[in-house]
């Protein structure tokens, strides 16, 4: 990253534990309701054809929530949006079943459990669900993932002049995998990122790499999920958002090199 990387942002869409939506995590950011602790909570994906729908699995009923909020948050045909897919890993629950299946005598993987391990599964679903032909990208930087997906995206939107709606998001796995990637539960991030200013502009956005700290968040219970499912590294950016403050803050990335954020809330 060779120069500052600004964009605008038009839409949010979030899901995480306790955290339904992008209107319900905006009063806890903003400190005017306290976090419940509660699963988190995926809506059916009734966009999906029927037959889709049936296999949807929990990371690709995620992405479609917080995707399809932020769009909607913008007002934007989410036909026409470029998108980039950034996770620490795939779909936790479909990886445990595959390893379970190979652990026994009989191999033989059912082809839904085969098709929706692959790390694109989500992104597939999508363009299935808004008949999307824009371009798309899919990403994976383990911790760092929500930062490589922000720098990806506004590239994109940079360089190319593409409207980019970027989806971070994180699935959990069950135990054995779960002792040794504890993520809690399923949680997403989405921003949709913009190359000019327009009526619905929440706030400019300009990203350089810097080498200081992350900041942490002074609520225990936010500060306990920004730490514990990457794409909720998010989160500083986010409250300074909720609460409509522009300033700079510093975001997780790949250490030494973290990512300096400057927020101009219009």
């Amino acid at each position: 990253m060779s120069r500052p990387l600004t964009a605008w942002i038009e839409g949010i869409g979030f899901l995480a534990p306790g955290l339904p939506d992008w209107p319900t995590a905006r009063a806890v950011l903003r400190g005017e309701t306290p976090l419940t602790a509660a699963p988190s909570v995926l809506p059916a994906p009734s966009i999906l054809p029927p037959a889709e729908r049936r296999r949807a699995s929990r990371v690709v009923k995620l992405t479609l929530a917080v995707g399809l909020e932020a769009a909607a948050h913008a007002g934007a045909d989410v036909a026409t949006l470029a998108t980039v897919f950034s996770a620490s890993g795939a779909d936790g629950h479909n990886c445990h079943a595959l390893c379970e299946q190979l652990a026994t005598d009989d191999r033989q993987i059912s082809p839904t459990r085969f098709h929706n391990s692959v790390h694109n599964a989500a992104a597939g679903y999508w363009g299935i669900a808004t008949g999307a032909m824009a371009p798309c990208q899919v990403i994976c930087a383990y911790d760092a993932s929500f930062g490589a997906g922000l720098i990806d995206a506004l590239g994109q939107v940079v360089l190319d002049r593409q409207t980019t709606l970027l989806i971070a998001y994180d699935s959990e796995y069950p135990e054995p995998l779960f002792a040794k990637r504890p993520v809690p539960d399923v949680a997403g991030v989405s921003l949709l990122l913009t190359p000019e200013r327009s009526e619905r502009s929440l706030a400019s956005i300009t990203v350089t790499p810097t080498g200081a700290a992350a900041e942490p968040l002074a609520d225990a219970a936010l500060e306990a999920l920004r730490t514990a499912i990457p794409a909720l590294r998010a989160l500083p950016l986010l409250q300074k958002l909720a609460r409509g403050e522009s300033g700079k803050i510093c975001l997780d990335y790949l250490p030494p090199m973290q990512l300096s954020i400057d927020i101009e809330c219009c």
